[in-house]
């Protein structure tokens, strides 16, 4: 079923890395969820009616509060697709983002909203009439709601988005709420003791840690998250790969919606290679990485000598130095300023966030060791922190 709607209502829907297509697949999933909730609604307000329930009802308010969230996702799909504009240069990609978390508070809300209700039903109890009819009702809303909990996963899979799949999430939470409602009901017409606030308020607290959840899932990419460990590899691999680079650091990976990357990064070239050919291979690089991976690249230029062989001595001796410290740290751009009276050893050294030493402190762990080569050796020392994790720098 998922597959007929794909190939009815997106073309070309295999090529999941189109805007276009993605913004296809956001619109179905809206249409789709405003459509079979509002079935539902219409579903579980007859059952309600019919048996004076009033949980089934507000399930049934539940469903129209979730075609208000399609809503939601059916607008944020449709602003995310806008191109660039002079307000917002990266795009509108990150809508995508907020929209996972309206819906994600819509989640946590009910949540608190069945404990109250729940916990209600528990202290003052009501009866409600059971017939099997209604149970039939019930079963068709979460056989419904069960294919779009499933569609959602599907979609949102396919074109990775976190707000198709805080829909999924909150669609599985209602076959739970609505499932609850019906086991409660059989329970209360076949035991005589109205389970129906028991079993809503444990359904409840499970619905509220999963919209917390998602709330945390959703809030950490527009906060700004470290790249994946497989962009960084692919990234690193790639530039690596063009002869004239020595080495690379101070990769930064900015994400503005799925598939929207923007980064910068440090390329070590030897300091005697022609800065024409040098600024021709930069070129190069950021044209290829746009053209084959979609990511607008910005690289800065570092000389660094290759073929002296004193400073290539320091810079070992200075390196174990910093790694008999930790195997953690990393240094780069070395250089050395020889003088009269004193020589400078400058470098930065890459540190990660929640090092055991604080910056200051590192420094002049860092610069006492140098002095114990030569009393005459001044550290010079620039602190880089780290933004690609469990990465070693070249």
């Amino acid at each position: 079923m998922t597959k007929l709607l794909l190939k009815l209502f997106v073309k070309d829907y295999t090529n999941t890395s189109s805007d276009h297509v993605r913004q296809a697949y956001g619109m179905l999933s809206g249409i789709t969820g405003i459509v079979v909730n509002i079935i539902l609604f219409i579903i579980k307000i007859v059952a309600g009616t019919l048996t004076g329930s009033i949980s089934i009802t507000a399930d049934a308010v539940n469903n129209l509060s979730d075609s208000g969230s399609s809503i939601v996702t059916l607008i944020s799909f449709k602003i995310s697709g806008k191109p660039a504009d002079e307000k917002h240069p990266y795009g509108h990609a990150r809508m995508e983002y907020i929209s996972g978390l309206i819906v994600s508070v819509i989640v946590m809300f009910l949540g608190l909203e069945l404990i109250r209700d729940s916990v209600g039903k528990i202290i003052d109890p009501q009866s409600a009439a059971f017939s099997w009819t209604v149970a039939a009702l019930l079963v068709v809303s979460i056989l419904l709601k069960l294919w779009l909990c499933l569609f959602y996963s599907k979609l949102g899979n396919m074109i990775a988005s976190d707000a198709i799949k805080a829909s999924a999430a909150d669609s599985r939470n209602d076959i739970l709420s609505t499932g609850a409602v019906l086991a409660a009901a059989i329970l209360s017409k076949v035991t005589g003791f109205n389970t129906d606030g028991y079993m809503g308020t444990v359904v409840a607290l499970f619905i509220l840690v999963s919209g917390i959840k998602l709330i945390s899932d959703t809030v950490s990419p527009l906060l700004g998250m470290a790249p994946s460990r497989d962009i960084v590899d692919s990234i690193y691999k790639k530039i690596l790969s063009y002869d004239g680079i020595s080495g690379i650091h101070d990769l930064t990976v900015h994400n503005y919606g799925v598939d929207k990357y923007f980064a910068s990064v440090h390329c070590e070239v030897p300091a005697d290679q022609d800065i024409m050919i040098s600024h021709d291979i930069i070129d190069n690089i950021e044209r290829d990485f746009l053209k084959d991976m979609g990511i607008h690249l910005v690289i800065h230029l570092d000389p660094v000598i290759t073929d002296n062989e004193e400073i290539n001595n320091l810079k070992q001796e200075v390196s174990k130095i910093v790694r008999s410290i930790s195997d953690e740290l990393n240094i780069h751009d070395f250089r050395a300023v020889f003088g009269v009276t004193h020589s400078n050893l400058i470098f930065d050294v890459v540190v990660p966030f929640g090092f055991k030493y604080s910056d200051e402190k590192l420094v002049d762990i860092i610069s006492e060791k140098i002095s114990h080569i030569d009393k005459n050796y001044r550290a010079v020392i620039t602190v880089d922190h780290n933004y690609v994790p469990d990465f070693t720098q070249s």
